[in-house]
């Protein structure tokens, strides 16, 4: 189970932490696995990221901040615009590096290592393709860089602008669900998630509002684009 890591000094207020996942790119419409290659937000991502601004601009927040991939920097750029606050880039909110499946479909993944496929699939916690890291050390990795930032803003609001895998980390982490458990909640492309952060670490407070991008993803013939599918955990 990914826990989050406590923080050490003690402090009464809980962190109110508002999660963000980036806009959409031109990848996850194709189902490719980005991980840590750094593609940049397609022109539906970019409307997104302005509606997430939007979305946010009238709440008291006191610090962003970000992966430093550009799918995740350019969607926290309208909200900072907005509110002339800076943007802290933190690598720790990286998407899980994928190794050699970085830059493939699920379906070339499946084709080309059917069995390392299936192990992907079956969330074997210690299991990593080469150059990956391990779903275990990924949560880790990405609970412990959200914990920090909220540690370090106690009794405030954050906002982290970050990626499906850390979110599903977060998720789990939250709600006490094992990393090898089957996922029902949603991640979805610019949605607002909230939680809170104490000593004891996250708690949900809401999740998958995605209200502010009901006419967001419109293409040029006015028609809505298809929602991306999720058949491999997450299109990162």
């Amino acid at each position: 189970m990914a826990e989050s890591t406590p923080f050490t000094p003690d402090f009464p207020e809980s962190t109110r932490v508002i999660a963000i996942r980036h806009g959409e790119t031109a990848w996850n419409a194709e189902m490719r696995m980005q991980g840590q290659l750094d593609i940049p937000l397609n022109d539906v991502g970019l409307r997104q990221a302005q509606r997430v601004g939007a979305a946010l601009a009238d709440e008291h927040i006191d610090a962003i901040h970000s992966s430093d991939l550009a799918r995740a920097l350019q969607t926290a750029e309208p909200l900072a615009q907005r509110l002339g606050l800076p943007i802290g880039l933190e690598p720790g909110l990286r998407e899980r590096c994928f190794g050699v499946f970085q830059g493939l479909t699920f379906d070339e993944v499946k084709a080309r290592w059917p069995d390392e496929s299936r192990r992907w699939r079956q969330r074997e916690p210690d299991f990593a393709p080469e150059g990956a890291e391990s779903l275990r050390v990924f949560a880790a990795r990405a609970v412990a860089a959200a914990a920090l930032i909220a540690a370090a803003h106690a009794g405030q609001t954050v906002v982290i602008v970050t990626h499906g895998g850390v979110l599903d980390s977060l998720y789990r982490a939250a709600a006490r669900v094992g990393l090898q458990s089957s996922r029902s909640w949603l991640l979805a492309n610019a949605g607002i998630n909230r939680l809170l952060y104490t000593q004891q670490g996250f708690t949900l407070v809401g999740w998958a509002d995605t209200g502010h991008l009901d006419d967001a993803t419109l293409d040029d013939a006015g028609e809505a684009t298809p929602p991306v599918s999720d058949r491999m955990g997450y299109a990162a």
